[in-house]
């Protein structure tokens, strides 16, 4: 599917130099008496590698045709993620190098949407942010309230994100599932 620089937008997909690449942004510059171009961050969906790249105003790009479905993450069998189709109740099997990073913070019963192109999943988005429980941290030192403080703290998931002093064991909190940053605490 062919389109011009000026379709491009944040989570789009295009081809680019034969493989897939997924639009972190696009921004439109003109500079002085030059001509016009699109400043893009993109990220390759194989590698997971992201690179910045100038597109002359009006070029011909290639867009991908691809499909996103929620899913429901279910468990892992040890060499693949088992996701479930909530409408179906169909199970499918995901290697794990086709989520990425934000697999460090996929629990099971969790809703993520996986991302289909010639029907095979190429990819997987959990929600822009997630709630885990705080399996092990160090305690705060009472009155040890300096701002902006962190410690490492290990998730439920068996990842580790840095937190403030005052968060505790058994803690419920938000984290940036792209990022992998603390976002706030959650109240039960």
């Amino acid at each position: 599917m062919a389109g011009t620089t000026s379709d491009l937008r944040p989570g789009a997909v295009i081809i680019y130099n034969g493989e897939l690449h997924t639009i972190l942004e696009s921004e439109h510059r003109t500079p002085g008496n030059l001509r016009a171009f699109y400043q893009v961050k993109m990220r390759n969906m194989k590698t997971g590698k992201q690179l910045e790249n100038r597109f002359r105003s009006g070029e011909s790009i290639e867009f991908a045709r691809v499909e996103r479905k929620n899913y429901e993450y279910l468990y892992n069998d040890g060499a693949t993620l088992v996701f479930m189709d909530k409408d179906s109740y169909e199970q499918i099997h995901v290697e794990p190098d086709k989520i990425g990073d934000s697999l460090q913070f996929l629990k099971e019963n969790q809703e993520a949407q996986l991302v289909f192109f010639d029907n095979s999943v190429i990819g997987a988005e959990l929600p822009p942010h997630v709630n885990l429980v705080i399996t092990h941290t160090e305690p705060g030192i009472k009155g040890d309230t300096a701002t902006n403080v962190l410690k490492p703290a290990t998730l439920e998931t068996g990842a580790t994100v840095q937190v403030p002093l005052f968060i505790n064991e058994g803690d419920t909190i938000r984290v940036d599932s792209k990022t992998g940053t603390y976002v706030e605490r959650v109240k039960d």
